[in-house]
């Protein structure tokens, strides 16, 4: 049992401290694909973050939505507001 709750914490911990990595990032980065990589990254350590507290409807739905839905999105208006650019 106390073994279960240290590794739990070492994973909360360990995923506080990527989600802070990734938030620094894309924040700091001049690189628009890597700033939405960072955040779709932020999403998915979040969704395991979710996990990790027993709430899997809402893991999956982070997931899903967050990582999944939003970064595709981001990349593909990006495509077309470059297009748009070049024209």
């Amino acid at each position: 049992m106390m073994n279960m709750q240290l590794f739990e914490m070492i994973l909360m911990v360990s995923l506080g401290v990527a989600t802070l990595a990734a938030a620094v990032v894309a924040l700091v980065t001049r690189k628009t694909a890597v700033a939405m990589l960072s955040a779709g990254a932020i999403s998915l350590f979040a969704s395991v973050f979710f996990l990790v507290l027993a709430s899997p409807d809402v893991a999956m739905t982070e997931a899903a939505i967050g990582a999944g839905l939003s970064t595709f999105l981001f990349f593909v208006i990006l495509r077309k507001t470059e297009n748009h650019a070049e024209k």
